[in-house]
């Protein structure tokens, strides 16, 4: 049998072999809109969204890897892909500190603690910050947010904004809200996210909280297979809009207490390994005195475990003053 030739000229997802028109249109509806996005899919997500056989989807996703030449690269190579990454200040100077400048693009960094822990307030701190020129730890960009709790407040975007001396109204118009009802609902918004990264300038991208509506809808043993499946590919999709598109995903995250610890803190964050894997970054938040907060570095590539100290206020994350 003659060997099938890969196309040499491909250049659009519609130049894949085995894709047309018409498959490459639902292709971009699901998101698939680059040969990079191909490139990096499985099979069976685009038999899933473009209702392609197994060999044809095989085939367009080596073609689509050929064409970019994907493969091996030198270390220096990634070190100059590293000098893209943007940094998002977090309003604290001791916690932007910690994790190493701020939260970081490309990757996803997760936020776990008890409820009152400041989870939500960093994230309404980083949705103003991130608007700020980069001079001053912002990137100059727009956030997405992914409501699971029904916890956005406006209002808190609004006293944060004025303490920054910025315009609030352009600083909530500036953050596109979406309240997700359901787990399914919640992966849509994620899915779709990707197509509003260039045309509305988004730099970061909030879920709060993660694993809630999981959590929610899968309830008991015989579930936790389906739950954690779900919550893979959920992740991977937020994985992949972060690195494809150099934005920030900043997740939150429930806890529960883990009986079996009989010393220490038995709090551990929901989603096992898998949310263990895919977030590079992560932050446990607690409660201290009065309105200070307690962040311990627990998981970073690159940097050591730490804590340090900041506080809540009406004007946002700040860091701790001596005198509290």
């Amino acid at each position: 049998m003659a060997k099938t030739e890969i196309p040499t000229d491909i250049k659009e997802v519609s130049d894949l072999p085995g894709v047309g028109t018409q498959a490459a249109e639902k292709l971009n509806t699901a998101g698939y809109k680059t040969l990079e996005s191909i490139a990096i899919a499985s099979p069976a997500e685009l038999m899933e969204a473009a209702g392609l056989g197994e060999i044809t989807a095989t085939k367009a996703i080596k073609a689509a890897r050929d064409s970019l030449d994907m493969g091996f690269e030198s270390a220096d190579k990634l070190a100059e892909k590293r000098k893209l990454i943007g940094k998002i200040t977090t309003g604290s100077k001791a916690l932007d500190e910690l994790i190493g400048g701020g939260v970081e693009s490309q990757s996803i960094t997760e936020v776990y603690g008890k409820f009152g822990s400041s989870k939500t307030q960093l994230c309404f701190e980083t949705a103003v910050t991130v608007q700020l020129p980069v001079e001053k730890g912002g990137l100059n960009g727009n956030c997405l947010w992914i409501d699971s709790e029904n916890s956005f407040r406006p209002e808190r975007i609004i006293q944060v904004a004025e303490y920054l001396k910025l315009d609030s109204q352009k600083v909530l118009k500036n953050i596109f809200v979406a309240r997700a009802y359901n787990a399914d609902h919640q992966s849509i918004l994620a899915e779709k996210a990707s197509e509003l990264v260039k045309e509305k300038n988004i730099k970061l991208v909030i879920v709060d909280s993660l694993t809630s509506q999981f959590r929610a809808e899968f309830i008991g043993r015989g579930t936790l297979s389906d739950r954690q499946q779900k919550l893979n590919k959920h992740l991977r999709v937020l994985a992949k809009l972060a690195e494809m598109s150099n934005v920030a995903v900043l997740v939150t995250n429930q806890v529960m207490d883990r009986p079996d610890i009989l010393f220490g803190d038995p709090t551990a964050p929901i989603g096992g390994n898998i949310v263990g894997h895919a977030a590079k970054t992560r932050l446990y938040l607690r409660k201290s005195k009065e309105s200070k907060r307690i962040a311990k570095l627990v998981d970073s590539p690159s940097l050591p475990d730490g804590e340090c100290i900041y506080t809540i206020t009406e004007n946002g994350v700040e860091d701790a003053k001596d005198k509290e």
